[in-house]
């Protein structure tokens, strides 16, 4: 497998997929059609050199997937919210900014008190019982897991979410198909595997996981000191989790494929196998942002050439 470095994520009824600094939003209307919309990304972040310094980049460019990712699926609904109505293409509003800088910082409170802050009180009410700190800590991280597990199953019972796991499948399966020098039809997309080791839900396992091994090293004995601590280390957790991650996409050194077996394992949960008309918005949208014949002729040969087979 070769890593093409592109990148997406579903949004309502689409795909957006990211390669460099462009990326695509492909969706399919309610009319049948499918509207592709491409265009830059400016980086939220002032200096972008940033977002190239290993360890440091992981935060910034973690953000900037938020920011992003929160962008194109607002985008993504408009075309939804009325479908009585004749649909037009989505308009920029001057609040905007205003009303995804909101999003985006209760999705990080809330996320910041659901899985950090709530196991690490969880955990504490079992000090009686368990006196060692280092083993409550352990507990508090697989409290984690368990919390981000059942969440994902609570979520995945919702239709709308069933189908964004649908077609955040096709996006996975897009990236395997190229990165296994397959042309881009909807026969090879089929067959091609729908987890990818550099998928965001990896990304936060890795976090989850991650956090356990610092939280160990680092130990504080106020318990407001140690809410205090577990927000602190979420960049440092974050960039070590992006740099792992960024690994895992270009290895296939086995330790680090067995590190990667649980975020894949995950993804079974959030991805589901698409249906060939998601396949085609997936394909629209790579097609827009990345040459991937080009790709393929340079680090396979001429994929006219390649055959179709499991991956």
């Amino acid at each position: 497998m070769k890593s093409s470095n592109i990148g997406g994520q579903a949004v309502l009824e689409g795909i957006m997929m990211k390669h460099k600094d462009d990326y695509a939003v492909a969706v399919r209307k309610p009319d049948g059609k499918i509207f592709v919309k491409k265009d830059v990304y400016r980086s939220v972040v002032g200096f972008k050199p940033l977002t190239k310094i290993p360890f440091i980049r992981g935060v910034f460019n973690f953000i900037d997937s938020l920011v992003l990712g929160i962008k194109t699926l607002t985008y993504s609904a408009e075309f939804y919210e009325d479908e009585e109505d004749t649909v037009k293409e989505p308009e920029s509003k001057g609040s905007e900014k205003l009303v995804m800088a909101g999003a985006i910082l209760f999705s990080v409170a809330a996320a910041v008190g659901i899985f950090m802050v709530l196991p690490y009180f969880l955990s504490s009410l079992l000090r009686p019982l368990i006196t060692s700190y280092a083993w409550r800590t352990v507990l508090e991280g697989f409290m984690r897991i368990g919390i981000f597990i059942a969440y994902v199953l609570l979520i995945s019972r919702m239709e709308d979410i069933q189908r964004t796991f649908m077609y955040h499948g096709a996006e996975h399966k897009c990236i395997n198909c190229i990165e296994h020098g397959l042309p881009l039809t909807v026969d090879n997309v089929r067959i091609s595997s729908r987890q990818h080791k550099r998928c965001g839900t990896s990304f936060l396992f890795f976090v989850l996981a991650i956090g356990i091994l610092l939280l160990l090293l680092i130990r504080v004995e106020s318990p407001v000191m140690r809410v205090v601590v577990r927000i602190a280390l979420l960049p440092v957790i974050a960039g070590i989790s992006y740099e792992v991650l960024k690994l895992a996409g270009r290895s296939e050194n086995p330790v680090v494929d067995l590190l990667s077996k649980p975020g894949l394992a995950i993804q079974k949960l959030t991805t589901k196998e698409p249906d060939d008309d998601m396949i085609e918005v997936a394909i629209q949208a790579v097609e827009a942002v990345f040459d991937w014949r080009a790709y393929e002729t340079e680090n396979f040969g001429a994929a006219e050439d390649k055959r179709s087979g499991m991956l």
